[in-house]
C-alpha cells in the first residue's frame, strides 16, 4: 500500500508555498511576493489525525511561456499531476477568477484525478463572499481557507484525508514475494544494476539521466527463491533544467519505497553521499524498509588497500545514527559484488522479519539494564525498563513499559536501540521503539 501523494497546483503568487509550509509544519519552501520563486520542487510529509500523505509544492503555472524555467515548471506540474492521487487547485480570493485559472482548470479536468478547488487568502468572515465567484470554474464544492493564518485548514484536511489509509495499515502490510527496490539519483546506475543481476538487457540503459519512463518490475529466481526487483523510473521527457530531473526521480522513488521490502540505494562512487541521496535514505527509514547502500562505479575510482575503508569511514560519519545500514562497493559494469547485494538483501529481509520472544527479550532487558541509570526526570526519579515485548515484525516494533516514558529522550532511545542491535543484529533494518507507562 502506497502513501497517497497530493500535489498543490496554481498560477504564480496564489500562496502555494505558504500553504505547503503550513501543512508540513516547517518553512521549507521559499515564500516571496515575486512570482516564479518556486523552481526547485519541494516535497514533504504531512500527518493529520493518524493519516499521512506526501505533499508536492509545484511552481506557478504560466501557459505558453518561452522562458526555459517556466516551460520546465509546466512540464513538472503535468508530471506531478500524473503521479498524484489528489490535486489541490489553489486560487487567490483577492484576484477573482483569471484566464489562467480557467486554463489550469481545463488542464486538470483531463487528468481524471480528484481535484479540490481551494480558495486561498480568506483571512476573515468578511472575505467569505469573495469565494463565490469561483463556482463558475465548475468544480462544484469550494474550500475556503487562509494558508498564512491557518484559518479552516484543519477542516479542509479532514475532507482531504477522509479516504486515506491510516498509519497502522502501512505497518501491517507485507508481501508474499520479496520486493527489492533499486533507488537512487538519476544516472547512478539503477537500470545497469538490474540488467547485471538479470543477465539480460531487460531495461534500457543510456547515459542520459532519467531514461527509464516507468517503474519496471522484474521477476527472477535466486537459488530457488523468487524475488521481484523494482527498477525505479527516472522521467518522461528530457529537459534543460536540471531541477526537473531530480523532481521526477523523487516522485517515483517515493512510490518504489512504498512498494518494497528492502531498498537498495545506489550512490555514485565519484560523487559520494549528496543531499538527494540522504533524503532518499530518510524516506526509506520513515517507511521502515530494509536498507542497503551500494557505492556503484567503484571500478572508476583510483584506489589502494585503504581506499574502501577510508570511504566507508567518511560515509558513516555522514550517516550518523544510520550506522546500522550495510555498505557494499560494487560495479554494475563489471558485475563486481552485484550478487552479494542480492544475498545481503535476503539476509536483511530475514532481519526485517525477525521475531524475539517475550521471555528472551525480558531476559535481555534484565541483564542489560538492571544496573544502568538510563535517565532522570525533574523529580530525580530514575527511568527503569520494567518489561518489553515485540508487538510485530516486518518491520520490527518493540514496546517497552517504563516508569517514566516522558523521560525517554532521543539519546536514551538511541542507547537502548544500540544495545538491542548489539544483542540481536537487525542489520539494515530501522526499528520502532514505543515507550509506555508501567
Amino acid at each position: 500500500m502506497k502513501i497517497p501523494i497530493v500535489v498543490i497546483v496554481g498560477r504564480p503568487n496564489v500562496g502555494k508555498s505558504t500553504l505547503f509550509n503550513r501543512l508540513i509544519g516547517k518553512r521549507d519552501a521559499i515564500v516571496d511576493k515575486t512570482s516564479g520563486v518556486t523552481r526547485d520542487r519541494n516535497y514533504g510529509e504531512v500527518e493529520w489525525c493518524g493519516k499521512i500523505f506526501n505533499l508536492i509544492d509545484t511552481g506557478g503555472f504560466v501557459p505558453d511561456s518561452e522562458n526555459v524555467f517556466e516551460k520546465a515548471i509546466v512540464e513538472q506540474i503535468d508530471e506531478a499531476v500524473d503521479e498524484s492521487d489528489a490535486i489541490l487547485f489553489l486560487v487567490d480570493a483577492n484576484d477573482g477568477v483569471t484566464p489562467i485559472d480557467k486554463l489550469i482548470a481545463n488542464r486538470l479536468r483531463r487528468s481524471e484525478k480528484p481535484v479540490y478547488l481551494v480558495v486561498n487568502k480568506i483571512d476573515s468572515n468578511e472575505k467569505e463572499n469573495l469565494a463565490n465567484a469561483f463556482y463558475e470554474i465548475g468544480f462544484g464544492e469550494l474550500y475556503n481557507l487562509s494558508g498564512q493564518f491557518g484559518r479552516n485548514v484543519g477542516d479542509f484536511l479532514d475532507v482531504l484525508t477522509k479516504d486515506f489509509p491510516s498509519n497502522a495499515e502501512f505497518l501491517d502490510e507485507t508481501s508474499e514475494v520479496p520486493r527489492f527496490a533499486v533507488v537512487g539519483r538519476p544516472n547512478v546506475g539503477k537500470s545497469s544494476f538490474v540488467n547485471a543481476v538479470l543477465g539480460i538487457e531487460r531495461n534500457i540503459v543510456t547515459d542520459i539521466p532519467g531514461t527509464t519512463r516507468d517503474s519496471i518490475d522484474s521477476n527472477f529466481r535466486y537459488y530457488g527463491k523468487e524475488i521481484i526487483l523494482i527498477d525505479t523510473a527516472g522521467l518522461r521527457k528530457r529537459t534543460r533544467v536540471e531541477e526537473s530531473i531530480e523532481f521526477y526521480s523523487v516522485l517515483r522513488t517515493l512510490k518504489a519505497l512504498d512498494r518494497c521490502d528492502v531498498s537498495i540505494i545506489l550512490l555514485d562512487a565519484e560523487l559520494g553521499l549528496e543531499k538527494q541521496d540522504f533524503r532518499i535514505i530518510n524516506e526509506a527509514v520513515k517507511r521502515k524498509r530494509g536498507i542497503i547502500i551500494c557505492v556503484n562505479k567503484w571500478d572508476l575510482v583510483e584506489k589502494d588497500d585503504k581506499t574502501a575503508r577510508n570511504f566507508e569511514v567518511a560515509l558513516r560519519e555522514k550517516l550518523g545514527e544510520y550506522d546500522y545500514i550495510p555498505i557494499v562497493f560494487i560495479s554494475c559494469l563489471t558485475k563486481q559484488r552485484v550478487f552479494k547485494v542480492i544475498e545481503l538483501s535476503l539476509n536483511i529481509l530475514e532481519e526485517w522479519s525477525k521475531k524475539i520472544s517475550t521471555s528472551e527479550l525480558n531476559g535481555f532487558i534484565d541483564r542489560t539494564f538492571r544496573n544502568i541509570s538510563l535517565s532522570a526526570t525533574l523529580t530525580g526519579r530514575e527511568v527503569k525498563i520494567k518489561y518489553g515485548v515485540q508487538v510485530k515484525s516486518s518491520p520490527p516494533v518493540f514496546s517497552f513499559f517504563v516508569n517514566e516514558p516522558k523521560a525517554i529522550h532521543d539519546n536514551t532511545r538511541r542507547f537502548i536501540e544500540n544495545k538491542l542491535r548489539a544483542e540481536y543484529g537487525f542489520e539494515g533494518v530501522p526499528l520502532t521503539l514505543i515507550f509506555k507507562t508501567k
